[in-house]
């Protein structure tokens, strides 16, 4: 008897260029139309009774979607970490799943390391996370790490300019496409500080998608 196909788990293009695009891995080159449809049908896995057993523990540590991380706010009931908060993902291959565990659905798998993310819930070594497009999941914490990183304009199409000082009248560094990942190296609510592969500038904080709007990082 010949054995069903196994389902295959669809890849998250989220920002630029993935490995297997074979493009340029800084994200440098133009957009293309990489297909962001959704596949949003559920995987019938083992563990139902688990899943189910889980939910409202589920329910008492969700964080307000959307909320701005605040020191004197929510904490995370492992890290003792404000929430929400960014990170980004440490590896090229970070599967998201429909619950805290291995038992639960792999929803997408993201193939694209730095692509920053934002954390709004914790349960033991799990970590609830949300993407530049508002599609959330669970990962490893192992799978993120604490460098900050920012997706470039994710929400359009524009190019967005690098300056050499934190000033729109200051001389052009660079041009970067939207879906860019910069690392953030200094950000002082209205600037920040970045570079890549073969780029470094200033450009405006509300550009990126990684930063929260006022937020500084020294």
């Amino acid at each position: 008897m010949d054995m069903p196909a196994r389902p295959q788990i669809p890849v998250r293009p989220v920002g630029l260029l993935s490995r297997e695009t074979g493009k340029d891995k800084d994200g440098r080159a133009p957009l293309e139309d990489i297909g962001m449809k959704r596949d949003r049908r559920l995987m019938h896995t083992q563990g139902a009774d688990r899943r189910t057993a889980l939910a409202l523990l589920f329910a008492l540590i969700l964080a307000p979607g959307g909320a701005i991380a605040d020191p004197l706010g929510p904490v995370g009931p492992v890290t003792k970490l404000p929430l929400p908060r960014f990170a980004s993902l440490k590896t090229d291959r970070v599967n998201l799943r429909e619950g805290p565990s291995k038992d639960h659905a792999t929803k997408w798998v993201y193939e694209r390391a730095g692509l920053p993310v934002e954390i709004t819930a914790e349960f033991e070594i799990w970590r609830k996370v949300r993407d530049s497009e508002g599609v959330e999941g669970w990962v490893l914490h192992s799978l993120l790490s604490g460098r900050r990183t920012g997706l470039v304009a994710p929400k359009n199409a524009e190019i967005s300019k690098l300056y050499a000082r934190p000033s729109t009248s200051a001389q052009l560094a660079a041009t970067l496409q939207a879906g860019v990942i910069v690392n953030l190296r200094r950000c002082d609510g209205a600037w920040c500080l970045v570079d890549g592969n073969g780029f470094k500038g200033y450009i405006e904080q509300d550009k990126l998608w990684g930063v929260y709007p006022n937020e500084k990082i020294d």
